[in-house]
């Protein structure tokens, strides 16, 4: 096996911890019994949110949280989801094969509850398609105004004292098709409108300043389809630079790792080859990710330069990935609607795709896993009165500590089953090793530029890779502690299980 070298002077750039969040949406039981249940519930609760889930993302810490989608945004009426619970409307929920009545119990200020809770920040997704201008911004003043304004006091009648400070605003989402069916130049023209109809929230009292600066999030490409992602990218941008530009702050790119050829197959059925094939199409996203980066920057560039003395800079737009993660054709056929058990297969292309992020951080600033509870890609999956962690929970739990480090270069192994990733935070150095090969075990040399010592590590493994946690056996893949390295003359061996995920600490020797 060849060695493995980690050079700490090679350092990549800063891992934004926002490349960790997290989406919710109206859509199956991701909301609804996954994480409200309501204050009269048996089920224990903090004001309705239910207490095991909650609980369980507090100690992820997730950075961001993205609602109310997705597709359910562009008929959602934040109205509706305001005041008395027993006032509120019911609706109806076509979100995606859910077909259920929506009580509207879970609104703006319960959301809002939510993230403070667990130490989000919140995205807000607007509703573009049948709503409003007028509508959006009027959910921005609710949210953001601290002046005692008609809206403000509203916020404050309903329980509400400050304001919530909401900083991200997604301005409509998969405009190419549910939010719109439209087209790059259709898109860009509504996107003037609503990213010029941004209240300010500029203040005399603080200097003239924004209270919050609220960032503009346009909905960027279908991910999953190579030729229509270029070309939309390309002339959204052609399309916005166009006469007086608007101010663009982020770009919404989605892309789902689909496993569809067979949709009457479970999750958890699949043989070598169908395992092999899910864990290599989950790296098609790096190349979105390095092409995407590269027409975004084509396309400021050749934004032309504006005439007059009020001139709009070009802007400084971040590239995001909304929505990513395993979609299994099965899901189309569970309920509740994308309903999605969770594999070691899950949890391998989960860290395969974080590191992805990891490696990219000076190109993409902020990811959201699609979904958080109960759809697809879920780290947390309730039945009941039960809250189960699902193995995508135990990577994230085990990845927080490359959060905020500095992602270093890494030559990738020959064995195209072996898969590494390192970041440093001083001293400390922190290496995910993830063995993708579903049967067989291996040993790495590892080699660094300084002389290490170990501290600890954690492997999360399974006997069998078509296990899954469920009501009955809810810790059957759970991370622990790893084994010691094997101290060598050049550095260290760690041997992986197959199938297995291990995170190890090294620091500077004294």
């Amino acid at each position: 096996m060849e060695t493995i070298k980690i050079d700490l002077r090679k350092e990549r750039g800063k891992i934004n911890k926002e490349l960790h969040s997290h989406f919710i949406e109206f859509l199956g039981g991701c909301i609804y019994d996954g994480l409200w249940v309501g204050e009269a519930s048996e089920i224990p609760n903090y004001e309705g949110l239910r207490k095991d889930a909650v609980d369980a993302l507090k100690k992820l810490e997730p950075p961001v949280i993205r609602w109310p989608g997705g597709c359910y945004a562009d008929t959602y009426h934040w109205r509706n989801g305001i005041g008395p619970g027993e006032q509120r409307p019911v609706t109806y929920n076509e979100n995606f094969g859910t077909y259920e009545k929506d009580s509207n119990q879970f609104g703006t200020h319960e959301f809002m509850r939510l993230c403070e809770l667990v130490g989000a920040k919140p995205w807000l997704n607007i509703n573009m398609m049948t709503g409003s201008p007028a509508e959006m911004r009027d959910w921005m003043e609710y949210c953001n105004r601290e002046e005692p304004t008609a809206l403000a006091l509203e916020r404050k009648a309903n329980g509400a004292e400050k304001p919530f400070g909401v900083e991200f605003w997604g301005i409509g989402n998969e405009v190419w098709a549910g939010g719109g069916n439209m087209t790059p130049q259709s898109y860009a023209n509504e996107y003037r409108k609503y990213a010029s109809s941004f209240p300010n929230f500029i203040s005399l009292e603080n200097g003239g300043k924004p209270r919050v600066a609220m960032k503009r999030i346009a909905s960027g490409p279908d991910g999953n389809k190579p030729k229509e992602r270029v070309e939309w990218t390309k002339q959204f941008f052609e399309e916005l630079g166009k006469f007086r530009r608007p101010a663009l702050d982020g770009y919404d790119l989605h892309f789902y790792n689909w496993n569809l050829d067979n949709p009457e197959q479970k999750e958890n059925e699949f043989d070598e080859k169908e395992w092999d094939q899910v864990i290599a199409d989950c790296f098609e996203l790096e190349d979105v990710i390095l092409e995407q980066a590269e027409l975004i920057r084509k396309g400021i560039d050749a934004l032309p330069e504006e005439e007059g003395y009020f001139k709009t800079p070009k802007p400084a737009c971040d590239l995001i990935v909304g929505e990513w993660g395993n979609w299994h054709g099965a899901a189309f056929y569970n309920r509740p609607a994308l309903y999605q058990q969770c594999t070691m297969r899950d949890a391998i292309t989960t860290a395969l795709t974080l590191d992805i992020f990891h490696r990219n951080c000076e190109t993409v600033k902020m990811a959201c896993v699609a979904q958080t509870v109960n759809v697809l890609n879920s780290l947390i999956l309730t039945d009941g009165a039960d809250c189960i962690l699902t193995p995508n929970y135990d990577v994230f739990e085990m990845y927080k500590v490359h959060r905020e480090g500095t992602a270093l270069e890494t030559a990738r192994p020959e064995d195209e089953k072996l898969h590494i990733f390192a970041s440093v935070k001083g001293e400390d150095v922190y290496i995910n090793l993830i063995n993708a090969d579903m049967t067989r075990e291996k040993e790495v040399p590892l080699s660094f530029s300084s002389p290490m010592e170990f501290v600890s590590g954690q492997a999360l493994e399974c006997a069998d890779p078509h296990d899954c946690n469920t009501k009955e056996e809810p810790d059957k893949i759970r991370a622990g502690e790893s084994g010691t390295p094997e101290r060598t003359e050049d550095g260290f061996i760690v041997k992986l299980k197959p199938a297995s995920i291990q995170v190890l600490h090294f620091t500077v020797q004294k």
